[in-house]
């Protein structure tokens, strides 16, 4: 399978509490539900879409308990194009405290995740998904097992919250592979790990700046 992530940023690179007020308050994180005024339409039907390629999901702890409490729950799941496959394929959850997940075709990964991982990736057909996820998101790529990068990006600034990237952290560099953008602003980047980036040094050759003479 084809490991790929998929992931919700504000334009300031945040990606906590997007779906709603309370959804995650970790830090004193007050500006909750940013992402859900300026998704819908032609996003929508593209998220959809991203949904139905999963073979299989992985999460990290916090990710997991929200989609199992919110997309877990769900009446008639099947009739919702991202709850759908949620509920019928296997999900993985990375964690080494729980014991007993609450949703339905779930399986734990504790111990060596990223051998377990490349098994995972070894096997089945379609992709294996990861939403959400940013600490085990930034493992995967420092392990050197994301194949895909997808990003959606909200035309806002929230100003507070856990970002996707912090800091400070490895480097990488990343290929173009598509874009898309949708009415209201949303755009999606996909990407592709491509080693570490180049930098401009004293080895990259002349310097193209127009000098006065």
């Amino acid at each position: 399978m084809k490991l790929t992530t998929v992931t919700n940023v504000s334009v300031d690179g945040v990606m906590q509490g997007l779906g709603g007020a309370d959804e995650d308050r970790r830090g004193g994180f007050e500006r909750g539900g940013w992402a859900l005024p300026l998704f819908g339409g032609e996003a929508e039907t593209y998220l959809g879409e991203v949904y139905r390629r999963a073979g299989a999901f992985l999460f990290g702890r916090r990710t997991y308990e929200i989609f199992a409490g919110s997309w877990g729950t769900m009446p008639d799941p099947d009739d919702n194009p991202i709850a759908g496959p949620l509920n019928r394929r296997p999900k993985y959850v990375v964690s080494q405290t729980l014991t007993e997940p609450r949703w339905a075709g779930t399986r734990v990964l504790s111990g060596d995740v990223a051998s377990a991982v490349r098994e995972l990736r070894a096997g089945g057909d379609g992709e294996l998904q990861v939403h959400g996820s940013g600490r085990l998101v930034r493992t995967l790529l420092a392990d050197g097992l994301v194949d895909e990068i997808t990003l959606f990006t909200y035309p806002v600034v929230v100003g507070q919250g856990t970002r996707l990237f912090p800091g400070s952290g490895p480097d990488a560099a990343l290929d173009l592979a598509d874009f898309r953008a949708f009415p209201g602003g949303v755009t999606v980047h996909v990407y592709r790990p491509a080693g570490r980036p180049r930098y401009a040094g004293a080895d990259a050759g002349p310097d193209p700046t127009p000098r006065r003479p």
